[in-house]
């Protein structure tokens, strides 16, 4: 996802507990709770067992004709940078599950997040395209836009969170629910730092205080990265308890040279795992020359396996399985049914996955991740069970997914209940922005 922070957005996130996105239906006078406390707001409201977020439609039964669809495709990146790629593979592997030909899918590379998607947009439209997807939230207003002058042709804003506000039938969001790969691949990295604790390779320079150092690479501080970043945490402490992790911000989604040096200094810090929220390979690559010198340090990566950059240090990726939206997506668009408003799917559904485990991990690890896995698709491992994180020393059992009219007022529904924060409930794109203890974001 590419997000433009807005100054307001900035200045409400550093809140304890912030006014997140709603895309409900709740009337405001029956959402807005009583008087906040300091972590949280007094009185309690059940959250209901259904959210607005498709991710039931798990199988594609096309009846329709693979031939009379033609497709635009609007991608920030190309095939060089792993988050396009990820998009760029899952797309073509949908599009041959399904019958639909190489020249029916009309691509558009290096987008930028500006009237560069208009333009693009029409071209397909004009091009014959009858459905249109980008891929980064940054194309989000204009593929708005677009299908508001356009509506016999369907858009789709990867990683977006407004199609539900804006009440256009051919205009939808769609995400994974990447949180859970990430709690997995954090999960991996803490068998690998029990091991190194075991092994007695932990000094006291990789330590504050009674706490083993860890550090997190990521873009900027929107809610995409602060949940995955918190939920690789959560996994890893499900492990070895005793960690804090320290996160890095490069302020570019793709920077090689930014992500390496944010990298360097992580190390410098003494962080002995290092994970990411960046598309380039910058940080296993700092990773792998620093554990060629000696240092203990290991690389998570993310969207694609960092073994090539790092193939002594790499223990995984986090990732998510495209293929597996599009093929619904597409499915539709033969069949000429409704692709869904909102869209988000993670294990359960086969859309998200860790990538090869390196030559690195642990022992054990692969029977673990199984495990981990199972659990979370049987409800058993909760990703953001509140009773395993505090903010500023407290519980949470309050908070909102994202504002629904842009005015930051609470006018959401709860979005924890039963003991967790759910994620990708009321939106697709990830919604989770507390900073919970433990994290210090360090710019």
């Amino acid at each position: 996802m590419k997000k433009i922070l807005s100054a307001v957005l900035c200045a409400l996130l550093v809140l304890t507990c912030v006014a997140f996105a709603a895309c409900s239906n709740t009337p405001a006078e029956e959402s807005k709770p009583a008087e906040p406390t300091a972590y949280g707001f007094t009185g309690e409201k059940d959250l209901a067992k259904t959210g607005t977020v498709d991710t039931v439609a798990a199988d594609v039964n096309v009846t329709g004709d693979p031939s009379a669809v033609k497709i635009g495709l609007i991608l920030v990146g190309d095939a060089t940078e792993g988050y396009t790629k990820a998009h760029m593979d899952g797309i073509k592997g949908a599009a041959q599950a399904l019958g639909i030909s190489d020249s029916q899918l009309l691509w558009k590379y290096k987008v930028e997040e500006s009237e560069a998607v208009t333009e693009a947009g029409k071209q397909l439209i004009t091009e014959g395209c009858t459905y249109i997807f980008s891929n980064s939230y940054g194309h989000q207003d204009y593929m708005a836009a677009l299908a508001k002058d356009y509506p016999n042709v369907h858009f789709v804003a990867m990683t977006g969170d407004t199609a539900a506000k804006t009440n256009l039938p051919n205009f939808s969001n769609a995400f994974t629910a990447v949180y859970e790969s990430r709690y997995v691949s954090g999960v991996i990295a803490g068998l690998k730092l029990a091991e190194l604790i075991k092994d007695g390779k932990i000094s006291d320079s990789n330590k504050s205080g009674d706490n083993i150092k860890i550090g997190y690479v990521g873009a900027f501080n929107y809610a995409e990265v602060v949940s995955g970043y918190t939920a690789f945490y959560l996994g890893l402490k499900s492990v070895v308890n005793n960690v804090v992790m320290d996160v890095q911000y490069t302020s570019s989604w793709f920077d090689f040279d930014k992500e390496k040096a944010a990298a360097e200094t992580l190390i410098s810090r003494g962080c002995v795992i290092i994970g990411q929220h960046a598309d380039s390979a910058g940080a296993p690559t700092a990773v792998q020359e620093a554990f060629k010198k000696g240092t203990v340090v290991y690389s998570v990566g993310y969207n694609v396996s960092m073994l090539d950059a790092c193939p002594d240090a790499a223990l995984t990726s986090a990732s998510n399985t495209w293929q597996v939206y599009y093929q619904y997506a597409f499915s539709e668009a033969i069949n000429g049914g409704n692709i869904a408003t909102n869209w988000a799917a993670g294990y359960g559904r086969a859309a998200v996955n860790t990538t090869e485990l390196g030559k690195a991990c642990a022992p054990g690890t692969e029977e673990k991740v199984a495990e981990v896995v199972a659990k979370l698709k049987s409800g058993e491992v909760k990703v953001f069970d509140t009773t395993k994180f505090t903010v500023g020393g407290k519980n949470v059992t309050w908070a909102y997914a994202t504002d629904s009219d842009n005015d930051w007022t609470n006018d959401s529904n709860n979005v924890i209940s039963d003991g967790q924060y759910y994620e990708s409930y009321v939106q697709s794109a990830p919604s989770f922005s507390l900073r919970i203890d433990g994290i210090t974001e360090l710019n």
